[in-house]
């Protein structure tokens, strides 16, 4: 059995398909302690040599708790094509009491069950790449994230009528409902805005927002 581990920077990834083993590699670039959980010990075994895996299969709650699955406060669920598998392992770990359970689902009503039975947050990795795709190939945005509540953070070159002016005189908030977060000047490292700041033809800007004032925004492009 894996080695209880109480760090507060330990998080336990259940599932080594293309979403866990990718979330799983990238915590394990960042310093963050892995404790991965798959069932399949194929996967398990090619990714033992990277970060800590344990072959088990999480839609046991003894298998989770022999684990300690309790230990640790952070843990993402990373098996969405088994929506049974999916509820089972997300409500072990709610009864295990984890206070941040990630869930990955593959559609609204996926997420909304998940949601009723405890996980703190749903991720919809396949909407949200199409989404945000889409979004890139209309031309007028270069990056694009959705997060929750209706709230918007895009990557976007300047339209016209706002290039030559200061953020001040702009009045981007009273006109377009938008907030201007910071300018990107070619050869130039990030720059939060400040009402001297002027727009540039060449810029990138990160903007937040509505998402519906957002295209507004860009369709002035």
């Amino acid at each position: 059995m894996a080695r209880k581990d109480t760090s507060k920077d330990a998080v336990l990834v259940i599932g080594l398909g293309r979403f866990g083993a990718a979330i799983a590699v990238t915590l394990d670039k960042l310093g963050k302690d892995v404790l991965a959980v798959e069932s399949n010990p194929i996967l398990a075994q090619k990714w033992a040599n990277r970060f800590r895996v344990v072959e088990a299969d999480a839609r046991s709650a003894e298998a989770l708790t022999q684990l300690g699955g309790g230990d640790f406060s952070i843990a993402v669920v990373g098996v969405g094509t088994s929506l049974e598998a999916s509820v089972l392992i997300t409500a072990n770990l709610v009864d295990l009491g984890v206070e941040q359970i990630w869930a990955k689902a593959t559609s609204r009503e996926h997420g909304t069950i998940l949601r009723r039975i405890g996980a703190h947050h749903v991720v919809y990795p396949e909407f949200d790449a199409g989404q945000r795709v889409a979004h890139m190939v209309s031309g007028k945005m270069l990056d694009y994230i959705e997060m929750e509540d209706h709230f918007t953070i895009v990557k976007m070159l300047p339209p016209r009528d706002i290039i030559g002016f200061p953020v001040a005189q702009l009045k981007l908030r009273e006109k377009y409902g938008i907030t201007l977060i910071g300018v990107k000047s070619p050869g130039q490292p990030f720059e939060y805005t400040t009402p001297e700041t002027m727009i540039n033809a060449a810029d990138t800007l990160i903007v937040s927002g509505d998402p519906t004032l957002l295209e507004e925004f860009a369709e002035r492009i």
